[in-house]
């Protein structure tokens, strides 16, 4: 019998750029999931552990976050330093149009801690698709935000449902929800 894979967990870091600062997206919740993102960068780095940092460039055409705007810049707590890996995206998925998942498994990585923007999004659906194809997942609750919407009928949802909500979806089925504490203990 062999012994059980070894879980070297990545850390994906997913948006964290100036243009989600922008007001055209509404109220936001978790102000300080920018220095929880830090605190796993930090400790991350450390311990010299796998980083990937993922950057969108909208092809909207009023998107604060198109390539050639200041938005599409990271914001300074989550700037990859030499030798992180970076991948950028025009979808929703970090695994669409990229080269993260062969990157991922040439590298043997088979766990992924995720953080960033917006957790009903991005964030979601880069979970939703490692899930799907067979890495661990842990999801950062306060390393993670996303905005108020407006749904289709007109109610107003606030950040902290939206937000409490994917989660929810989320949780035991494609990930696991953890605080930024409770991973930084699983790593001591």
């Amino acid at each position: 019998m062999h012994p059980p894979a070894l879980l070297v967990p990545a850390l994906l870091v997913i948006d964290v750029q100036k243009g989600l600062d922008d007001p055209v997206w509404g109220q936001r919740n978790n102000p300080q999931s920018e220095a929880n993102i830090a605190r796993l960068l930090a400790e991350w780095r450390d311990r010299s552990l796998s980083i990937v940092h993922m950057r969108h460039c909208s092809v909207m055409p009023h998107s604060p976050l198109r390539p050639e705007l200041p938005g599409n810049a990271y914001k300074t707590e989550a700037r990859p330093l030499p030798g992180e890996m970076e991948f950028t995206k025009t979808v929703n998925s970090a695994f669409i149009g990229t080269g993260l998942e062969p990157y991922l498994r040439a590298q043997g990585i088979t766990a992924l801690v995720v953080a960033g923007l917006t957790t009903d999004h991005c964030v979601s659906t880069s979970v939703r698709m490692a899930a799907n194809l067979g890495f661990e997942v842990t999801l950062v609750t306060d390393a993670t935000a996303t905005f108020e919407r407006r749904g289709h009928d007109g109610t107003h949802y606030a950040a902290e449902a939206m937000h409490a909500i994917a989660l929810a979806s989320l949780h035991g089925e494609f990930c696991t929800v953890q605080t930024t504490e409770q991973v930084l203990r699983s790593l001591a």
